[in-house]
């Protein structure tokens, strides 16, 4: 499960997303088609309606001062935040929390929404011109960011692999909440996207013994070239110091707190959107002494909160991308001007691969 968190009020001045509805499922914007659209100008998806999709062309205003005019190489879909997105169904009593920082329009629907964005600055400062930069911003080929809410790509990352950042964010704080240290055991419950970031940085601190469990076996490969083991639920280890669970399913729930040792720390990182989740708190929950925390991007950890900001946040997660092994986590590319007509695809429950990459 990908959770996207809030990191503040919208401030994008493009447009309103009052414009009419009736748009065919997951097509583009009236007049266009998925082969040809959009030929020219700015385009933003918008989520319409559930299980609906289109492209919509954006107004652009002239960039004011402390902004940039990007022009996009890359973004990212957040399979799990934007499968809850697509639906309808983040919370009402969420609805604000939930906001991305750039985000447009208001929930339920019409909405755009995203936050994984890389590209080159065209127009702005002369410190950032030409540079590449990822920005929480939704899909969109060109747009204005204020420019504290972007960060240059480093050197060593390439723009690709740069729209793991947002994810690598939330990887790092369930890092930073769960306390984990040298040679823990360590088991990641749910191999998606989102887990194998959190694997990956656990299998750097020395010592630790990372174990990623999931029902798909045609994610091992990828669990061990992070430097991982693998298993599937009914072979998961137990007596892990930390367990993440990351599946965002009851099932997934249930076996990241058998997998843990006594007195152990589970993290949870699954968010379910508006769906109730029976959590197994009977047995030995409670003789074990079990410890069930939340873990959540919107802020810092409060354990780094005092000198931690969410820029400096975002910029050691950049940095954490340099590692060549994560391009094996991006496991599809789709053209932007094709991305409403995949999205039914991407955004299936259960389906395959990991990181869906943008291209436009």
């Amino acid at each position: 499960m990908d959770v996207g968190g809030v990191r503040g009020r919208s401030v994008d001045r493009q447009e309103t997303g009052k414009t009419p509805s009736g748009q065919a499922i997951f097509g583009d914007a009236a007049g266009e088609s998925p082969s040809d659209a959009p030929r020219s100008g700015a385009h933003a998806l918008w989520y319409v309606a559930p299980g609906r999709a289109d492209l919509r062309p954006a107004t652009l205003p002239a960039i004011a001062s402390g902004e940039v005019r990007i022009r996009t190489l890359w973004s990212g879909v957040s399979r799990g935040t934007e499968r809850l997105v697509a639906a309808g169904r983040v919370p009402e009593g969420e609805w604000e929390r939930m906001r991305a920082p750039l985000q447009v329009g208001d929930f339920p629907f019409p909405v755009k929404y995203g936050y994984c964005a890389v590209g080159v600055v065209d127009e702005g400062p002369d410190h950032l011109l030409g540079q590449t930069v990822f920005a929480l911003h939704p899909h969109q080929n060109m747009f204005t960011a204020p420019v504290d809410l972007v960060a240059p790509v480093p050197s060593g990352v390439p723009a690709r692999r740069a729209i793991l950042a947002a994810n690598m964010e939330t990887a790092l704080n369930a890092l930073w909440d769960s306390a984990v240290g040298p040679s823990d055991r360590v088991i990641v419950v749910g191999g998606g996207l989102v887990g194998m970031l959190v694997a990956s940085l656990a299998a750097r601190i020395p010592g630790a013994d990372v174990t990623v469990v999931d029902i798909d076996p045609a994610r091992a490969p990828v669990a061990q070239a992070l430097g991982c083991g693998f298993a599937l639920p009914d072979e998961a280890p137990g007596e892990a110091d930390v367990v993440f669970h990351v599946s965002a399913n009851a099932a997934g729930l249930a076996c990241a707190l058998a997998c843990a040792g006594q007195e152990a720390t589970v993290v949870e990182m699954s968010w379910y959107g508006d769906q109730d989740v029976a959590a197994p708190l009977g047995g030995a929950f409670h003789s074990r002494r079990l410890r069930l925390l939340s873990s959540q991007v919107g802020a810092v950890s409060p354990g780094r909160r005092p000198r931690w900001t969410h820029a400096r946040r975002l910029g050691a997660a950049l940095k954490l991308l340099s590692d060549p092994r994560l391009d094996a986590l991006i496991t599809e590319e789709v053209a932007f001007r094709d991305l409403p007509a995949a999205l039914p695809r991407i955004l299936a429950a259960g389906a395959p691969g990991l990181a869906t990459a943008v291209r436009y």
